[in-house]
């Protein structure tokens, strides 16, 4: 009886040490994320944009790295499946600042704001980071995925996408009028689309 009750407690405390080693593993950028009040989600099940709206309403996109990242406002963007997995499309103009940053990176992540902090999607959409660090100018905190892409913890969502294909438009091949007339006179260029695989994704 006392052996099984001893070897009971060696089995608890084995159990423990496992427990703690785990949570030594888990990446301090997840842990981050729940401190800062995200709450991991299924876009499949927990995504309910109107995903016809969501970009027209603009997001936020960043790439790079904890040394040197960058962010914009976009307002193109789509939402689906594609080639079996969970999909989301940006597109970044030629002569962005942000789009060296995701032609360097593996990941990127596009961010939502409340409605109230309008004021960070329009100057992120009207200043170049060449000029300066946009998100410092705005007060805004950057975190990092345990990717290591990064996010800013005053975002309601962010969805990170791991790029699976990154192609500039040939204007040879447009149909329509459409891309015809935005493309006549556009300043930055030909716009690169970056279709990326939905990695993970948090919510506030």
């Amino acid at each position: 009886m006392k052996k099984g009750i001893f070897d009971f407690g060696k089995g608890v405390r084995r159990t423990m040490k496992a427990l703690a080693l785990a949570l030594m593993l888990v990446p301090c950028s997840a842990l981050a994320q729940e401190e800062n009040g995200f709450k991991k989600m299924n876009v499949r099940e927990d995504f309910t944009e109107n995903g016809f709206q969501w970009f027209r309403d603009a997001q936020l996109l960043a790439a790079g790295n904890k040394e040197k990242s960058n962010a914009m406002t976009i307002g193109w963007g789509g939402i689906g499946t594609l080639w079996g997995r969970t999909a989301l499309t940006v597109y970044v103009a030629e002569r962005r600042y942000t789009k060296e940053f995701m032609d360097q990176s593996e990941y990127f992540t596009v961010m939502a704001f409340d409605v109230a902090d309008s004021k960070v999607l329009n100057y992120m959409g009207t200043k170049s980071g060449r000029d300066g660090d946009k998100a410092a100018a705005l007060g805004l905190h950057t975190a990092f995925t345990a990717n290591g892409t990064p996010y800013y913890t005053e975002a309601t969502m962010v969805i990170e996408c791991r790029t699976m294909y990154a192609a500039p438009f040939d204007p040879k091949f447009f149909k329509s009028e459409v891309p015809q007339r935005m493309y006549s006179n556009f300043p930055a260029g030909v716009h690169t689309m970056y279709i990326g695989e939905v990695v993970g994704a948090w919510k506030k």
